[in-house]
């Protein structure tokens, strides 16, 4: 059975439009989006960004995509996903994926306790139309709703 992502995103944990001055606010905000969501802490913010300080852009894993994570850690209280579409690209310094219109954020308890979420979060990504769509989105119940609409077209 297929993960409906709509359904492991609260609306609170969706920003659509947003203008970040750089790669760290964007992070920043898919952190505020786990934590509105009741997934993380701030601690867990501060976590993905020394990440990517220390090991560099990685988590930019698609051209315009980054995926916001970092190691499962007590400052995580469940799996969770952030959602962040930018009206503008912001560089991330990676050679070839820059720039970054997308920052998913991601959550997890422990190692393999988010599977399934990438596992569809993999197929929405694969899906061209798909992912043109949810780019497109303007508010978060649009990309809630679309979401739902892949998860189904999916099943």
């Amino acid at each position: 059975m297929t993960v409906d992502l709509a359904e492991e995103l609260s609306v609170e944990a969706v920003t659509t439009a947003a203008r970040p001055a750089d790669w760290r606010e964007a992070v920043r905000l898919a952190g505020d989006g786990l934590v509105a969501s009741g997934a993380t802490t701030d601690a867990y913010t501060d976590e993905m960004i020394a990440a990517v300080d220390e090991l560099g852009p990685y988590i930019v894993i698609a051209p315009g995509l980054a995926l916001a994570h970092s190691r499962p850690s007590p400052a995580v209280s469940r799996t969770g996903l952030s959602w962040v579409g930018l009206a503008e690209p912001v560089a991330f310094g990676h050679k070839t994926n820059d720039p970054v219109d997308l920052v998913i954020g991601l959550a997890a308890l422990d190692h393999d306790g988010h599977i399934e979420v990438m596992s569809a979060l993999a197929g929405v990504l694969a899906d061209d139309e798909g992912l043109a769509r949810l780019r497109a989105a303007t508010t978060p119940d649009e990309v809630l709703a679309t979401l739902h609409e892949l998860a189904v077209a999916a099943a």
